[in-house]
């Protein structure tokens, strides 16, 4: 297997070298993306750089961290790599625990690996209560809308991937900022691909954040009920028509004729002063109930419908032209 890691590069020229020293020789190359940073990264890392292993990409603008990954990723495709690291450039991430992230890929247990720092209690311990509750919402929001409900910490930049499963994603579909790590989630379940969870702790150094959250919530929002929907229905109307689709067409068709036969009748009895009977309160009530136990079924079954075959066990043998 021959590992590649990528780093995206913007304003990280006091950390990067750093990081590029802490990569071992297990990979074989390393693809450092200037994404049109204005402290000159690029030039930096090849003016001062020792390694043969680094190879210097540039983005013509600045395209995010999502924008520098798809470059690193479609080179490595381009070299031929089986496997592609992203580490971030900032030395939060410590390369040491590469072989951990790239040990599930090379055993075929996984298709796509990333980090959690919520796994063991004392990972959490120095993180702010801010991120960790952030954090939370934003990996109940990512289960919801991308399906993998066995991950946490969704927006954990450690990641790793095979390089015949990148193939296989349209990478420049994909969100080239923030959003990044979570579209990338939400792509690789449309191709049933195996994703898993590898145990790091959380590591602030003195970089700063560029992410403003109340002005990127509402945005994070919409794209989280965008892709639910999308994934609604490729997953239970186009793909498949399943179980799973019955109980949410019946639950949600018992919920909003339960909910409208209700508010018709209160507002009724409100305007004309006579109460309601119990049986009209319980044919309002009844589908409710039911349609809300249809719902939850379906929670059952979407959770309990996560891929367990990794896609690259039967893309590995096949040529990338016959794909």
């Amino acid at each position: 297997m021959r590992i590649a890691v990528a780093i995206p590069c913007y304003k990280v020229t006091q950390h990067v070298l750093g990081v590029i020293n802490a990569i071992g020789p297990e990979v074989q190359t390393i693809y450092a993306v200037d994404d049109a940073c204005p402290d000159g990264s690029g030039r930096f890392i090849e003016a001062n750089n020792r390694d043969p292993r680094v190879r210097v990409l540039y983005n013509p603008h600045n395209r995010g961290v999502g924008g520098a990954i798809v470059t690193a990723y479609k080179a490595a495709i381009a070299d031929g790599m089986d496997i592609v690291v992203k580490i971030d450039g900032d030395g939060q991430m410590n390369p040491v625990l590469l072989p951990h992230f790239v040990r599930p890929l090379l055993r075929g247990e996984a298709d796509y690996t990333k980090g959690n720092r919520f796994f063991r209690p004392e990972s959490v311990q120095g993180m702010p209560p801010v991120r960790l509750f952030g954090n939370a919402v934003l990996s109940f929001l990512t289960k919801l809308s991308c399906g993998y409900w066995n991950i946490m910490d969704p927006t954990n930049g450690y990641t790793a991937a095979r390089t015949c499963v990148l193939s296989e994603l349209p990478l420049d579909k994909l969100e080239q900022r923030y959003f990044f790590e979570t579209d990338m989630l939400f792509r690789l379940n449309t191709v049933r691909a195996v994703v898993k969870d590898v145990p790091m702790d959380a590591v602030y150094a003195d970089e700063q954040s560029h992410l403003q959250v109340g002005k990127v919530l509402p945005e994070f929002l919409r794209k989280h009920a965008s892709r639910l929907w999308r994934r609604y229905v490729y997953n239970y109307l186009v793909r498949d028509f399943n179980v799973g689709t019955l109980y949410s067409i019946f639950g949600t068709l018992l919920v909003l004729a339960g909910s409208a036969f209700g508010v018709w009748h209160w507002v009724t009895s409100a305007s004309t002063n006579h109460p309601a009977t119990s049986g009209t309160v319980m044919l309002a009530a009844l589908p409710v109930f039911i349609g809300i136990q249809c719902l939850i079924a379906f929670l059952h079954y979407d959770v309990s419908n996560l891929p367990t075959e990794p896609l690259s066990l039967s893309l590995a043998d096949v040529p990338t032209s016959s794909r």
